[in-house]
């Protein structure tokens, strides 16, 4: 089969390549996988950022495709069936634990930039009816973060959702938070992309370049309440205001590292407003599952920005590498 390789942790390490097909075994299907889109986890393997097992490997953990073989003890799943192999194809349900983290698709086991992987079948999740390949390669680790992030907060009627950029995570749980009937704020350095953020239901909008202190901003526009769920997207850099932003027992959901993953942050905050500060390491496939449930039944699009062929692999990673350049999500597509 036909597959793309990162050979060493660089941008340009990407060699196309002849690998042998997977054998299902037992518990086990073969997906021929149609489409993938990148996460900034992909770049950061791809930068020395994250570690993973070795080199040469398959990279990029998100893909979707259709069921081509079964292996023994199969049930519940036919050849043809349009699915989502979840990042994590270990954690089934329930909190997570270290076992979860040591099996993770395109970094200890192979990833999507192939036309053929065997992974768990109890690890599929249905593709939405109403979605392309390309959307549902979108899912698995953006989708699943957002759905978790608004259930953190039972976001319902009346709550209020700040968002930070317009990346996956954040598009997703704009899409998910108008669906619950949220008021959403939305924070973008492009005007461009604050207009596409309204025309998917963002109630208000910040230019944190034209308006730095976009805390005070949220605040200005909750009559000085704060938002019940602030979805820290960005890291070291906008958890301090992420804090001032979030209402007196709000939650700041925090999944972000672009830029740094260290942090110094006031306390009082935290303690004063008895907020909660909650982490995130995607979901479960089950969280996956409601996930795509919930975009079928409020018939949600996943935002893509860009879609490249598998030859145009490094492109596409300098694309996302570049940074605040894209709104959504980027696919790669066999």
């Amino acid at each position: 089969m036909k597959a793309v390789e990162l050979t060493a942790p660089s941008l340009t390490a990407f060699r196309t390549t002849q690998l042998p097909d997977p054998e299902p075994a037992r518990g086990e299907v073969v997906v021929r996988l149609r489409a993938a889109s990148l996460n900034y986890l992909d770049v950061a393997i791809a930068t020395g950022g994250f570690p993973v097992a070795g080199f040469p490997m398959v990279p990029v953990a998100d893909g979707a495709g259709e069921v081509a073989a079964l292996g023994e003890g199969v049930a519940g799943v036919a050849v043809g069936d349009r699915v989502i192999p979840h990042f994590m194809p270990g954690w089934l349900a329930g909190a997570i634990t270290p076992g979860h983290v040591a099996a993770l698709r395109g970094v200890t086991l192979p990833g999507s930039l192939a036309e053929y992987v065997a992974v768990p079948a109890a690890s599929l999740v249905a593709l939405p009816p109403h979605l392309d390949f390309v959307h549902g390669a979108a899912l698995p680790i953006a989708a699943t973060t957002a759905w978790n992030a608004v259930r953190s907060a039972s976001v319902r009627p009346g709550s209020v959702v700040v968002l930070l950029g317009t990346g996956g995570v954040s598009i997703f749980a704009l899409q998910f938070a108008k669906a619950s009937g949220a008021k959403v704020i939305l924070a973008s350095s492009s005007d461009d992309k604050l207009e596409r953020a309204r025309q998917l239901g963002a109630d208000h909008l910040i230019n944190y370049r034209a308006t730095p202190a976009w805390d005070e901003e949220v605040l200005r526009l909750t009559n000085g309440r704060g938002a019940d769920l602030v979805v820290e997207t960005v890291g070291a850099a906008t958890l301090a205001r992420s804090l001032q932003a979030a209402a007196f027992g709000g939650t700041v959901f925090t999944v972000g590292f672009v830029t740094g993953s260290v942090a110094s942050i006031d306390m009082l905050p935290v303690i004063v407003k008895a907020l909660r500060i909650v982490g995130n390491n995607t979901g479960s496939v089950a969280d996956l599952a409601q996930a795509t449930q919930a975009i079928a039944a409020h018939r949600i699009v996943p935002a893509i920005d860009r879609v490249f062929g598998i030859d145009e692999t490094q492109a596409a990673y300098a694309e996302l590498s570049a940074g605040g350049r894209h709104f959504g999500k980027l696919a790669i597509v066999h």
